[in-house]
């Protein structure tokens, strides 16, 4: 039973690293039909507030399901570790599908592909599955003398992250709500990157690698790079024809500064 469960994890792993370039490199020419990109011929849609709650439930429920098997289930640093995953999930699948349901666009722009939300739930099985059986089974936590000063550097990191990537949602949220149509976002971090949601989330999953100090913290933020990366650099090239020389010629599309 144990040496199976390791085989999965192991085969899992792998396929965590194995899917993040193509991913990355299919994003390059073909950005997911939803948001600024929707466009038909991408089979049945369903309201994106049920589409974001479905794909990211399992982050939570299968979490929450394979967690009191992990030998260091009640292991107090297991619990501290665990914590800072499943509230961003909380955030995602039950606040912000909460947050898009209460501020609806008079603007329609579209269903959520059922295959999209699909994919993305199938990756987060895989992922939900990767990050608990480490965390409350895999991660030697006696021999780790360097713990707690990896967990609240990244602990730090994360929150950061977080809160820009809660704090930008809103601002487009907001703007959707206005049903005006789309618009420039402005102020915080929109006026260095286009897309600071992304750019919050790629820092809160670079943060949970450090805490984490693993092969499947490190394999999930590189994921999180190969889907973001490519959307953002969109989104960016979007809003640039869209409006023109009247969108900030300065913004950078995920990376203030640089990229």
């Amino acid at each position: 039973m144990v040496s199976s469960d390791q085989n999965l994890f192991h085969y899992s792993l792998l396929t965590l690293y194995l899917i993040g370039p193509p991913i990355f490199i299919s994003l390059r020419f073909l950005q997911a039909p939803y948001g600024k990109h929707n466009r038909p011929g991408w089979g049945p849609t369903m309201s994106p507030p049920l589409a974001w709650f479905l794909m990211e439930s399992p982050t939570l429920w299968l979490t929450l399901l394979l967690f009191p098997f992990g030998s260091h289930s009640s292991n107090p640093k297991s619990l501290f570790l665990i914590s800072p995953f499943l509230f961003h999930y909380f955030n995602r699948t039950c606040i912000y599908p909460l947050r898009l349901h209460n501020n609806k666009s008079k603007t329609n722009n579209g269903g959520f592909p059922v295959s999209v939300a699909m994919m993305a739930f199938v990756f987060n099985l895989l992922n939900a599955y990767l990050q608990a059986r480490w965390v409350s089974q895999y991660k030697d936590y006696e021999g780790d003398g360097w713990f707690w000063l990896r967990f609240f550097v990244g602990l730090v990191v994360f929150l950061g992250g977080m809160g820009v990537n809660i704090w930008s949602d809103r601002v487009l949220v907001a703007l959707k709500k206005e049903g005006k149509g789309y618009r420039v976002p402005r102020g915080g971090l929109f006026e260095l990157v286009s897309c600071p949601n992304y750019f919050g989330e790629i820092v809160e999953w670079l943060g949970w690698a450090v805490m984490t100090w693993s092969f499947a913290g490190l394999g999930f933020f590189l994921n999180t790079c190969a889907n973001l990366v490519p959307r953002a650099r969109a989104n960016h090239s979007w809003y640039l024809d869209k409006f023109g020389e009247d969108y900030p010629k300065g913004r950078k599309a995920v990376i203030p500064f640089l990229y």
